[in-house]
């Protein structure tokens, strides 16, 4: 359908005041700096916290980290009425011959669940890792505090816990702790491979792996700028999605990409003074992380993190070297950097768990006409639709247009050629799901 310029003037007027939510602007006030300092350093005050270390002891080790991890979540869920459902989640592993995994062992996540009120089976999920490791990823002997990797993601896990319990959602949110990262992200697959036995529909991941440093073994020192890493499209699509991608565009649109989008477009409109860098790979050259195994099974997921890593500081043996301080220390962690990169993941925790499903089969149209065509399949929530298009080069969306409670629209003027298109729904309080790529062409 076409809609007259006036009325979407006045569609844009009397939507665009529920923008920006007031409670947005409370949840990253809520965030405490100091108590992300007090759950820092009792995680690295375990000593070490390796996949293979105690499991006994009550004051070292990662049984012990573990158990802690769970006391929290449950003294957060006895503050909010028992809002959060908590479990341990586990595999065994047996040993492979190898350093990498020396004996067998249980990996043992440790979840807390937030149902949501309408849409229970869609959940978002916050993680940090509980592992730590020193220079040998075996030595589970050795201290290995892993203040920044990563009692950073997990303090901020247990934080936003603290923040979004006192707030009722839509869609579920999971606070998570994963095990065995650094081995081969064996807690990221156990609870990815959990989550599909359950039937879940996971809205986005948020892997949070060091998000304490601020100083860059390069000298830059910035405690605004953090990095969001995503891959472009899944490694699930089929082989007809590969070609159509050839004629069609979307090489860079995957669902991961997408949420990394809507991570940095929320960032951006709550916390402008943050410098979220979008990153165009899964994670670090040649390496991965606790968002890989839920990508690995057609998910959206990204990893949060600090933009300015120090190497001297992580998998490093506690030493000094040619003047050089080595090691994972609390002295290295910037607290309220990692409050900073908490509230990032809290606000858009929020914004995707109040808004509803993303519309479905979105298709495009337009071909050699001097306009793009749009159309979708409405959902449940939403109380209209918002299209967004963008310059092919362009690593976000540059234009928006909302246009109300319909299923199709035109975009006049709009040359189909020259742009990437996608649409999202908005509820009724302004918060919209991520946007969504065209998935079939109409002519």
């Amino acid at each position: 359908m076409k809609i007259s310029p006036l009325f979407t003037a006045f569609l844009f007027f009397t939507h665009s005041f529920s923008q920006t939510d007031p409670r947005i602007y409370e949840i990253i006030d809520a965030v405490s700096s100091e108590r992300i300092e007090a759950d820092i350093t009792t995680l690295a005050n375990f000593g070490t916290r390796n996949t293979f270390s105690d499991t006994i002891s009550s004051t070292r080790g990662i049984g012990a980290a573990r158990r802690w991890i769970k006391s929290e979540f449950e003294k957060i869920s006895k503050d909010c009425n028992n809002c959060l459902e908590i479990f341990y989640q586990k595999d065994f592993v047996k040993a492979d011959g190898n350093d990498r995994v020396p004996k067998d062992t249980w990996i043992v996540n440790v979840a807390a669940v937030q149902k949501g009120a309408k849409y229970p089976n869609r959940y978002i999920i916050m993680s940090g890792d509980i592992d730590s490791r020193n220079s040998d990823g075996s030595d589970f002997t050795k201290d290995a505090p892993g203040a920044n990797d990563n009692a950073s993601g997990m303090a901020g896990a247990i934080e936003a816990a603290r923040v979004l319990s006192k707030y009722k959602f839509e869609s579920s949110i999971v606070y998570l702790g994963l095990s065995g990262e650094e081995q081969g992200l064996f807690g990221g697959k156990g609870f990815a491979d959990y989550a599909k036995s359950q039937g879940w529909e996971i809205i986005g991941v948020l892997n949070n792996d060091m998000i304490g440093n601020i100083e860059g073994v390069n000298g830059v020192i910035s405690n605004r700028d953090f990095r969001i890493f995503s891959e472009p499209v899944p490694p699930t699509e089929t082989e007809r999605e590969r070609q159509m991608r050839r004629f069609y565009g979307g090489e860079v649109d995957g669902n991961s990409r997408q949420l990394a989008r809507y991570v940095f477009e929320t960032t951006k409109t709550y916390m402008p003074e943050m410098n979220p860098i979008m990153v165009y790979r899964l994670d670090r050259f040649g390496r991965g992380g606790h968002h890989r195994p839920f990508n690995d099974l057609g998910w959206a997921g990204i990893r949060i993190m600090e933009a300015h890593e120090n190497y001297t500081q992580q998998h490093q043996d506690i030493r000094t070297e040619n003047g050089i301080e080595y090691g994972d220390k609390l002295k290295f962690v910037n607290f309220d950097y990692a409050a900073k990169l908490t509230a990032v993941n809290a606000i858009n925790m929020a914004s995707l768990a109040w808004a509803p499903p993303a519309p479905k089969n979105v298709s495009i149209g337009g071909i050699v006409e001097p306009s793009a065509k749009l159309k979708w399949e409405k959902v449940q929530g939403a109380t209209g639709y918002k299209i967004y298009w963008r310059d092919t080069t362009s690593p976000t969306w540059n234009y928006s247009r909302y246009v109300g409670n319909v299923s199709e629209f035109t975009l006049e003027g709009i040359v189909i050629d020259n742009y990437f298109f996608g649409v999202a729904s908005v509820g009724k309080d302004g918060h919209e799901s991520v946007v969504v790529f065209p998935n079939s062409v109409f002519r």
